[in-house]
């Protein structure tokens, strides 16, 4: 099955939906560094009223055929503008996240170069981000808080 996808600004009533995604064991564990406690719903809306109140920030939420699945921000973190997405674990593998980070990377941040981090054994992400261009740099070490441990991570560049 092909879906639409598109990319709109995110808008209050999309943030429900994003918190049950991070709350999902599976998501949470992949995407593996993440808040200690995916479930701490004062935790999760004082980090996104700093984010959505952040100029360098950009955020936008993923639909798929009208369906809110996920989103996809760019940020700054240690100095470098990253890129980073969630998506509910019942729309993986359908080319949704591909599709929607191949439009954030046309149509909304343009800056180049980007990073992305990966955990090393996220291989779905690590598809996503290599299919948008993206190559695998170098391997750090870093704490992933879903999985309470240092695992390593692979460091990813878009340059054109």
């Amino acid at each position: 099955m092909s879906y639409t996808v598109i990319l709109r600004e995110i808008i209050p009533t999309d943030l429900p939906v994003f918190f049950d995604i991070q709350r999902d064991p599976v998501a949470h564990y992949m995407a593996a560094f993440t808040p200690r406690d995916p479930n701490d719903r004062g935790t999760f809306d004082s980090h996104w009223a700093r984010i959505m109140a952040d100029d360098t920030v950009i955020n936008r939420t993923i639909l798929a055929d009208g369906v809110v699945v996920g989103s996809v921000a760019s940020f700054i973190m240690f100095g470098e503008r990253e890129v980073g997405y969630s998506i509910d674990k019942a729309y993986w593998g359908k080319g949704i996240t591909t599709a929607a980070l191949k439009l954030f990377l046309e149509e909304v941040v343009t800056e180049r170069p980007l990073h992305a981090h990966a955990a090393k054994d996220n291989f779905g992400s690590l598809r996503v981000l290599e299919k948008c261009g993206f190559r695998i740099i170098r391997y750090d070490m870093g704490f992933a808080e879903a999985r309470g441990k240092e695992i390593e991570e692979a460091v990813l560049v878009l340059e054109k």
